[in-house]
């Protein structure tokens, strides 16, 4: 985050962090009650063992005891039946979920998380891959220390991130040496975006175009002779 010119004394971006990813279909949930009585707890999470405790807490094990969304929108769970949650947030799901089991349940706690939270990094960075985000949010600079922070040939004025629409895949350019990306809408990230570093020009140039087969060739060859008059 650089500073252009002396003028640009602003320390302070207003980011209201106003995320509140909206479930579609496909998504996972990861869903737990607990209640004080065993048996209908072990009822409501028969996945999870006794307790209602994540005892498989691999990743292929969070996937398994997750609840799919429906291509209709839908979520069905015990006691419940199919509940309708598209496009609301895991606090609107978890409250939901509560008033429904509310009916046959006095006390409990309705815990609900989104399991699919993935990003996706890719480009000139230390280490690109896919990365599971177990938080409720995560914003670019984190992102990025995440995946090992960008290489010396990243392209830093234009970092791209890929988002899916309800219209398709969204292509957005920020540049990461501003300061006030902080309070850019795309500095925190969604679910299953995709974060691409592109390299500058002068890395493309240097290793696509430069005849290092010319120059060790010459090498070789001029060692060759060296040794040839020297015996």
């Amino acid at each position: 985050m650089q500073v252009r010119d002396n003028t640009d004394t602003l320390s302070a971006f207003k980011n209201e962090r106003n995320l509140e990813y909206r479930v579609q279909p496909g998504d996972n949930l990861y869903i737990r009650v607990v209640t004080f009585d065993e048996k209908t707890t072990t009822l409501l999470n028969p996945l999870a063992g006794g307790g209602g405790n994540f005892g498989n807490a691999n990743d292929a094990g969070v996937y398994l005891q997750s609840y799919t969304i429906t291509d209709a929108g839908y979520l069905d769970f015990p006691m419940t039946g199919e509940v309708y949650v598209r496009n609301m947030n895991v606090n609107e799901i978890r409250d939901l979920l509560t008033e429904k089991l509310k009916e046959y349940l006095i006390e409990l706690v309705v815990i609900v998380k989104l399991v699919n939270f993935n990003l996706t990094m890719l480009g000139e960075l230390n280490k690109p891959g896919q990365y599971k985000v177990y938080q409720t949010d995560i914003n670019l600079f984190e992102a990025v220390s995440m995946a090992g922070d960008l290489t010396d040939f990243a392209n830093r004025n234009k970092i791209a991130i890929i988002r899916q629409t309800k219209a398709g895949s969204k292509v957005i350019f920020v540049d990461m040496t501003k300061r006030d990306i902080l309070a850019s809408n795309y500095y925190y990230l969604k679910p299953n975006d995709i974060v691409y570093a592109q390299p500058v020009r002068g890395k493309q140039f240097a290793f696509a175009t430069f005849p290092y087969g010319v120059v060790f060739g010459f090498i070789s060859t001029t060692l060759l002779l060296i040794n040839y008059f020297n015996n």
